[in-house]
């Protein structure tokens, strides 16, 4: 087992939280609780320009629902905060400077136009101009590496804009290990020098990220693939402040469940499913985007689908607790491989669930809808109702579809169901059956099938010449669960109703 393990969830607050993004947060969580661990929310709101107000809101609601909260972060056992980005903004100089000072970094004063010239003088060549070792100090680029320090400290006081880069090691081949990839080496003359301050005082993504994993003893860097290309500076950096590395793991991606590419919110928009957990209004627009709690689906019939696209146990369970998950989680079991989105499954594990929800559970979920409709049925009734039919439920909504006829009695009568089972005879048979069943004194479902089953034996009367015509009358369609769990529950007197309804309409 690992020991002092520490994780961070590090999602920026542009917007909601994608489901990719719950993922990583989930992988991070169950790492973290299998070792015993500490699992970590850092908000990296560095870039302002993009920063949305209700995110940061929205992504601590989402970790809250999917049950898996964290353990320090805004707000929550500070022990290495603040736990923004934004209100961390002095620190990060020092960092920078330090690696000035270790001349690992250097002052660029190239303005845009000036790197816009270059890129566009090396693409008229045929080429990529990239800022690196075979340009920093051949004197067509502004930097502290071709000025005298006089002319830097001179640039720096009249108020010139600058970064400050990270100057990349040349000719060196750099060896690195992630968790789920192996052993990943990189030529170091293949990479750019990356801004890691910017004029604006504020630190880039990536100075910002490895200051404070290290400040915050972060252990274990999970984290999406997309951050693969980086890992490479990101161990330089380490490397260039003479501190410990973490372990990396990158995460594979979650793919559109047609075609190629990453899952996004318009795959889900034109195939109909939700790429977020919560609902989201953008508060610019008033665009609501679906959430997986508002279409129905349970948060940990939600949480078990998402482990599963990008991991697997090695056996053929899947239906697994977050206990479970915590228990059998390791990155042997993650996959290199982009996975797939499946609706289907998806709505497969929903259904899963939905069959060892507790009954009084599901039915205080269900009373709303029925209050709604101007039902007021007392919660005894509806457990009862909900357990006749929630084996074939996929959501909660879909109660009201299924049991409608517990509720209300039917006005119409499927024509095929009809033409099926109301033969010649049929009515005169009902009209028969209405004071055998006003005379039944204990209305169970158990003994009501015993006395009526008596009656049709007595009148040597074929089973389905009753059972398909007396579903239809409560009913409305040959369908619903086990008939007299229907008539016991609907009591004698709307069995008697919907019985001479049936007859007087049919």
């Amino acid at each position: 087992m690992e020991s002092n393990v520490r994780v961070r969830f590090a999602p920026s607050p542009t917007g909601p939280l994608h489901i990719g993004g719950v993922r990583t947060a989930l992988y991070n969580y169950l790492f973290a609780k299998k070792h015993n661990g500490t699992f970590i929310l850092r908000i990296e709101d560095t870039d302002q320009t993009r920063y949305v107000a209700n995110a940061e809101q929205y992504i601590i609601d989402a970790l809250k629902w999917c049950n898996i909260p964290f353990d320090e972060g805004p707000g929550k056992n500070e022990k290495f905060g603040p736990y923004r980005q934004s209100e961390r903004k002095d620190l990060y100089k020092k960092y920078a400077d330090t690696l000035l000072e270790k001349g690992r970094a250097y002052y660029a004063f190239d303005t845009p136009e000036e790197l816009t010239a270059q890129r566009d003088f090396y693409a008229s060549k045929g080429k990529m101009f990239i800022y690196n070792w075979q340009n920093r100090q051949e004197g067509k680029l502004v930097n502290s590496l071709v000025l005298s320090e006089e002319e830097v400290q001179k640039r720096i006081n009249a108020g010139e804009k600058y970064v400050i880069r990270f100057k990349i090691p040349e000719s060196e081949i750099l060896y690195m290990q992630d968790e789920i990839r192996g052993r990943i080496s990189i030529k170091t003359n293949t990479l750019d020098d990356k801004v890691l301050f910017k004029s604006d005082g504020m630190p880039t993504y990536h100075l910002a990220n490895i200051v404070d994993d290290h400040l915050m003893e972060i252990s274990h860097v999970i984290r999406g693939e997309e951050w693969l290309p980086s890992m490479p500076l990101h161990v330089l950096l380490y490397r260039a402040f003479d501190w410990e590395v973490p372990k990396f793991a990158h995460l594979p991606l979650i793919l559109k469940p047609v075609g190629k590419g990453k899952l996004s919110k318009r795959d889900g928009d034109k195939l109909g499913f939700p790429v977020f957990p919560l609902e989201y209004t953008n508060e610019e627009t008033g665009d609501v985007s679906r959430g997986y709690k508002e279409d129905g689906y349970f948060a940990d019939a939600f949480i078990n689908m998402l482990a599963f696209l990008g991991w697997n146990p090695g056996t053929q369970q899947e239906i697994f607790s977050l206990e479970e998950l915590t228990q059998k989680f390791d990155f042997e079991r993650v996959n290199k491989a982009g996975a797939k989105f499946n609706l289907d499954k998806t709505k497969w594990f929903q259904q899963q669930y939905m069959q060892t929800k507790d009954d009084a559970e599901l039915a205080n979920l269900f009373m709303p809808i029925l209050e709604k409709k101007g039902i007021n049925k007392n919660i005894e009734d509806v457990k009862k109702i909900v357990s006749t039919v929630k084996e074939r439920a996929v959501f909660v909504d879909d109660f009201w579809g299924l049991a409608t006829f517990f509720f209300e009695t039917p006005q119409e009568y499927d024509s095929k169901s009809l033409k099926r089972s109301w033969k010649e005879g049929t009515t005169d048979l009902i009209k028969e059956l209405i004071p055998v069943i006003s005379q039944i004194e204990d209305f169970s479902s158990q003994n009501t099938e015993i006395e009526i089953k008596k009656w049709m034996t007595s009148k040597e009367i074929g089973y389905s010449k009753v059972m398909q015509p007396l579903r239809l009358c409560l009913v409305g369609k040959l369908a619903g669960p086990h008939l007299f769990d229907i008539v016991a529950m609907i009591g004698k007197e709307e069995t008697i109703l919907r019985l001479e309804n049936a007859v007087e309409n049919l």
